[in-house]
């Protein structure tokens, strides 16, 4: 059943978020649809998971909760949503949670601040970004140039979804410099941001 999980958790959808802990011991219970029977709930291991947002992109991860496949390998599991990395590592470093579904990065700011409580990457999840430009006027034929000089959403400085961003404007031959990423507002409010009349373009996730 291991392998199972594996082929659902590891599908090339997305962005490369990590998962990571602190081995903090957590009391929490499973919000899990599917509950055993009572004298093998004693058994099972609790485990919160923090999450860093809420997706149709982590799909597997969340058909494997309401299947019961963690339960089937003894883990009584917790999800929660944190709506960014930063507060799912700040919740990974207070014991709130025992583990953090978020992007690498968020780590390795930990370990450069000198964090105590080192957090430690040990799976990968996702293998591609998820995210998408969207436009506020229609472009029927879109060009990367088109991004030239305009303003764009693109979350939080040094969050993954910008710095994928950056990524691919450079393998497209522009220079981050040749338009107005706009770095002051969280991933998860960039949506609400745009909507609201914010910005040419932003950077979401599916």
């Amino acid at each position: 059943m291991k392998k199972k999980i594996s082929r659902l958790l590891c599908l090339p959808l997305a962005l490369c978020l990590i998962l990571a802990g602190c081995g903090k011991d957590s009391s929490k219970t499973a919000s899990s649809s599917y509950l055993p029977p009572a004298e093998e709930q004693e058994e099972l291991t609790p485990v919160t998971l923090n999450e860093v947002a809420h997706s149709i992109f982590y799909a597997p991860m969340y058909v494997a909760i309401e299947e019961g496949y963690f339960e089937e390998e003894g883990i009584n599991l917790t999800l929660v949503t944190g709506f960014g990395a930063d507060k799912v590592l700040t919740a990974l470093i207070s014991g709130e949670a025992d583990i953090g579904f978020m992007g690498p990065e968020s780590s390795i700011y930990a370990y450069l601040e000198g964090a105590n409580d080192t957090v430690v990457n040990f799976a990968q999840l996702t293998q591609r970004a998820g995210n998408f430009i969207v436009a506020r006027e229609p472009a029927d034929d879109f060009q990367w140039e088109d991004l030239k000089g305009t303003d764009v959403l693109g979350g939080r400085k040094g969050g993954m979804p910008e710095m994928v961003f950056e990524y691919v404007l450079k393998q497209k031959g522009i220079d981050p410099s040749e338009l107005n990423i706009n770095q002051s507002i969280d991933f998860g409010s960039t949506a609400a941001a745009f909507s609201g009349g914010q910005g040419d373009y932003t950077v979401v996730l599916i």
